[in-house]
């Protein structure tokens, strides 16, 4: 299974990835002045990668786990 991994340090918050999440997993939260994207409800996560893909600043990685979905 691939999970998003997402570089915080370099997110703009700017919520493409989060409109393009068919199961709604990621959120924007606040994080000081800034907000930034979460991953709030991995084991809804399909690994379809739309977010990794519609982020225009590169900061979301799909990652694989081998954690099986019964322990994410």
């Amino acid at each position: 299974m691939h999970l998003p991994q997402i570089d915080t340090q370099r997110c703009t918050g700017c919520g493409w990835c989060v409109a393009a999440c068919p199961p709604h997993v990621l959120s924007l939260q606040p994080h000081g002045w800034r907000k930034q994207v979460v991953l709030h409800n991995m084991p809804d996560c399909t690994g379809c990668s739309l977010c990794e893909r519609r982020c225009p600043f590169g900061v979301i990685t799909m990652v694989r786990t081998d954690l099986p979905r019964s322990l994410i």
